[in-house]
């Protein structure tokens, strides 16, 4: 078998380990929770700073999650659905439920740039530009409806297929693709409207 038979066989099993995980957490596995936390904490964590735009906040979610979690293990069921997808339907809930909580001032807070989509750092000589298009992006998600930024967050930072997306949502498919579609090209019209006031901007000064 080659490498790349290998990793796909691998990729394939994920979704299966992490059922497995929860089966072991509802009969009181604390080492399974460990590995669940590991293969999932960072893109839960993620999901919850960039819908909530707060590091502190998703921190909080993350631990509800992983509560939760441990509590309700028993209520997953795999014919239902995965388990990234259960784990999301609760972080979501959890998202809005904190949102409800509290109005927010900005969804994107721009004195948080170090925190990046990508887990990297990027070079010295590109960290000023590539902050400055996260900020664009943020400030884009923030003005798309509340659903729409959802969608995309599911689907960009967690990984979730249209579907899953669905479930997590309590959607139908075709209204999650629309979300997608609606969302996506609001992204682009801010970006287009923000890359030509910088272009007016400086044409002004010159």
């Amino acid at each position: 078998m080659s490498g790349a038979e290998e990793s796909d066989d691998e990729r394939r099993q994920e979704p299966r380990e992490d059922d497995d995980l929860l089966v072991r957490i509802a009969s009181g596995d604390e080492s399974a929770l460990v590995r669940l936390i590991d293969r999932q904490g960072r893109g839960l964590r993620l999901f919850a700073a960039r819908y909530l735009g707060s590091t502190t906040d998703a921190e909080d979610i993350v631990q509800d999650v992983f509560v939760a979690a441990w509590k309700h293990a028993g209520r997953f069921d795999p014919a239902k659905g995965r388990a990234t997808t259960w784990l999301y339907r609760i972080a979501a809930n959890r998202c809005i439920d904190a949102r409800r909580r509290r109005s927010f001032r900005a969804f994107i807070g721009l004195d948080d740039m170090q925190d990046a989509i990508a887990g990297e750092e990027p070079a010295a000589d590109s960290l000023v530009g590539a902050r400055q298009e996260l900020a664009v992006v943020r400030d884009g998600l923030s003005r798309l409806p509340e659903r729409q930024r959802m969608a995309l967050l599911l689907r960009a930072v967690a990984d979730l297929d249209v579907p899953a997306i669905a479930q997590v949502m309590g959607a139908s498919t075709g209204s999650v693709e629309q979300l997608l579609v609606r969302g996506r090209r609001g992204l682009r019209d801010h970006l287009a409207k923000t890359q030509q006031t910088d272009r007016d901007r400086k044409g002004t000064f010159k």
